[in-house]
């Protein structure tokens, strides 16, 4: 077992079955505790991935004797995973984090004194990289997209002060905070992730 992950939180074993994991999951509790360190059985969770075809072994994972709870999504270094390989989930997490930057510098961005550029700019770089954070990696549908780009617009048009009511269209509302479709970034950060632009 190398050093440099008895200090991690997040570890993540793979196996290809339920007796595997169950195994390799008892080999890791065991090292960590000749070497001092406890794992924790609250945290500890398994979810079984479903994107093949392959048949369903049955029975539970167990720890020392005790059930692990399964999950059908969780979190894994900052991204939720499903365990049919979605996105929805994701997508979901991202924007709540966007709304929870949002939230926090609402003051700034809802005020009528603070210029339309200059709250673009913060958007651009506090509330979009934190809705896009992980997305260049992404198997992404429209309508994950078309979720990505309803949730900007609202936060572009507070920040303009208008609603849908007001019928400005989005290319106006966009020309005048400086933000160019989310869409656009989203391509942008898979094509660098890919190594196509710097």
């Amino acid at each position: 077992m190398p050093w440099c992950m008895l200090f991690a939180d997040d570890v993540v074993l793979i196996e290809e079955s339920r007796s595997g994991v169950s195994q390799n999951l008892e080999l890791w509790r065991q090292t960590l505790e000749a070497k001092g360190f406890r794992l924790s059985r609250s945290k500890t969770e398994y979810m079984k991935c479903d994107f093949s075809a392959m048949g369903y072994e049955d029975g539970d994972v167990s720890l020392d004797g005790q059930v692990v709870p399964k999950k059908d999504t969780f979190r894994y270094l900052g991204s939720m995973l499903q365990k049919e390989g979605d996105i929805d989930e994701d997508v979901s997490h991202r924007i709540k984090a966007g709304w929870l930057k949002w939230r926090q510098a609402a003051g700034v961005l809802c005020d009528l004194r603070v210029p339309h550029k200059l709250k673009g700019k913060f958007y651009r770089t506090t509330i979009r990289p934190a809705m896009l954070y992980g997305a260049e990696c992404w198997p992404t549908k429209k309508r994950h997209v078309q979720q990505l780009s309803v949730a900007e617009m609202r936060m572009l048009r507070w920040i303009c002060g208008h609603t849908r009511r007001d019928r400005v269209q989005n290319d106006d509302i966009r020309e005048r905070v400086g933000v160019a479709p989310i869409e656009e970034k989203l391509m942008q950060h898979r094509l660098r992730w890919f190594g196509h632009i710097q």
